[in-house]
């Protein structure tokens, strides 16, 4: 069967990308083939992304301070997801035709025998909408629909998509989504044809992300501390420096903003997803605030913290962290210099991840096929 997928593919974020890719090779494995739908917004494409940002900024009101943002934010966005659209290519399977809304997959939609609902935070605040009902498979009529690891990235929705949500679900046959507390939402609304699953990244094994690390042109071959950091925090930025110093050795930050060039650490702009991983399967100790950025930690057996993002989307990463029974890895003060070499039992954690790969997968198989 002819599986496509509805995810966040296209944005300039190394997790989209890699459970994008992720999605397709385990569904591939399956049997079946797949295809990602090429689904970018129009608000969220590098030409009109400074403005979509801008939404709801209290500057925005300022002609001035508006005019400097989008003259230096624009072509930056511009080189992210033209690099970005670099990587897709031969590293995903896209649809041939590239749709900007929801009239335009209306109009001409992708032919598959099921549709799929693709992970990450597919079911919230997209570009200037507080949702997108395109991720909802709204464009699909008379086909088997289903989601795998989609999240809404929050635990409070917003009160359009809480009140519409029933609604949205109505044609899914089965339901798997990222989270327990995703799960526990839905369930709450009567919503009973709900599973939860692993993250896509975590379906593929340790030697399938050895062989993307192996490909990386540019390695380091030196001891190191990793840093990716998603959302602005002073302290983080001192933790990292400070714990550097005391590990006495080198910091690297990587990252696809140029802004971070800015922040303690060596700066490695816009690796491609092959060095990406690398860093990470060579990393020494990793500091983040990354959901996926902890999935690779855990997949290639790393010491690291996590510091949890002051947005209120910190619960997928204490979601997965509660699941391996690893809560300890959260950095609750940042005079805590001692928890990064506090032991990991890797062995019970790679256990759980084995029957949970193997919970998922079955999971996924049935969903497609019964």
């Amino acid at each position: 069967m002819k599986i496509d997928i509805i995810t966040r593919h296209s944005v300039p974020n190394y997790g989209s990308l890699l459970q994008s890719y992720a999605t397709q090779k385990a569904i591939e494995e399956l049997g079946h083939e797949s295809e990602i739908i090429n689904y970018t917004r129009y608000d969220e494409r590098y030409e009109n992304l400074a403005t979509t940002m801008l939404e709801g900024k209290k500057w925005n009101n300022n002609f001035i301070l508006r005019l400097i943002y989008k003259m230096i934010q624009t072509p930056n966005y511009k080189k992210m997801y033209k690099k970005f659209e670099q990587y897709r290519n031969g590293f995903l399977k896209e649809t041939e035709n590239e749709y900007g809304n929801l009239e335009e997959l209306k109009k001409n939609p992708p032919i598959a025998d099921v549709y799929c609902s693709g992970s990450d935070q597919i079911w919230g605040k997209i570009g200037k909408s507080e949702y997108d009902k395109a991720y909802f498979l709204e464009f699909v009529e008379k086909k088997k629909c289903i989601a795998y690891a989609s999240s809404f990235g929050k635990t409070d929705l917003n009160e359009n998509l809480n009140k519409n949500l029933n609604n949205l679900l109505r044609k899914y046959n089965k339901i798997l989504v990222r989270e327990n507390t995703a799960k526990d939402l839905l369930l709450a609304k009567n919503i009973n044809n709900v599973e939860q699953v692993l993250d896509p990244t975590l379906l593929l094994d340790r030697k399938q992300w050895d062989k993307i690390a192996d490909k990386a042109s540019k390695k380091v071959n030196y001891d190191y501390i990793l840093v990716y950091q998603l959302h602005y925090n002073k302290e983080f930025e001192k933790y990292a420096k400070e714990m550097a110093k005391r590990k006495k050795i080198k910091l690297i930050r990587i990252s696809p903003a140029i802004h971070q060039i800015t922040r303690p650490g060596k700066f490695v702009y816009l690796p491609t997803q092959y060095e990406f991983v690398n860093y990470f399967k060579n990393a020494e100790y990793i500091l983040t605030d990354s959901f996926h950025a902890t999935v690779l930690a855990i997949i290639f057996n790393k010491k690291f913290i996590d510091i949890l993002p002051s947005n209120k989307t910190g619960t997928r990463i204490e979601s997965i962290l509660q699941l391996f029974e690893i809560n300890n890895r959260i950095l609750k003060q940042y005079d805590n210099y001692k928890i990064i070499d506090e032991i990991i039992d890797y062995e019970k954690v790679n256990n759980i991840l084995l029957e949970e790969r193997q919970k998922s997968l079955d999971l996924l198989k049935d969903a497609i096929e019964n």
